[in-house]
């Protein structure tokens, strides 16, 4: 079901819970469809060892594509005219990720309503792992 204008406010949110318990699996099967092996994401060995980190962790664009399919769900297929986003954080093994779609503004150009929406996926403590925005074509 597609938003409508007449419905939506500024301010208004949508929150939903993206992926609970991010496995190592999920990092090397993205891995695998990205055509991204920088052994910081998939070899432990690498990413505490070589690289300096606790641990591997997930690609931004992994969390970007969660997140993006959040969106998708929330204003429906075909929707989205605009998606940008910042990786403020590295989302790790174990992490859950809620993301919410927040309204910033409704609007109307050339005849078509558009809803903008400020995004942020956040972890279980709550700590901000990628940021952005996106606007979506929005039924009147």
């Amino acid at each position: 079901m597609a938003l409508k204008a007449s419905k939506l406010k500024v301010g208004d949110t949508h929150t939903e819970r993206i992926v609970e318990d991010v496995k190592r699996t999920q990092l090397v099967q993205y891995a695998g469809a990205s055509g991204d092996y920088n052994p910081i994401h998939t070899d432990e060995v690498f990413a505490t060892k070589v690289a300096g980190y606790p641990s591997v962790f997930a690609h931004g664009m992994l969390t970007m594509g969660m997140t993006g399919n959040m969106l998708t769900t929330y204003v429906g297929d075909g929707r989205l005219t605009k998606y940008g986003v910042r990786f403020t954080s590295q989302v790790w093994p174990g992490d859950d990720l809620n993301t919410t779609a927040t309204v910033e503004a409704i609007r109307e150009e050339n005849a078509k309503h558009y809803a903008d929406l400020k995004v942020e996926t956040v972890n279980q403590k709550g700590l901000v792992v990628l940021s952005g925005y996106a606007t979506a074509r929005i039924d009147p």
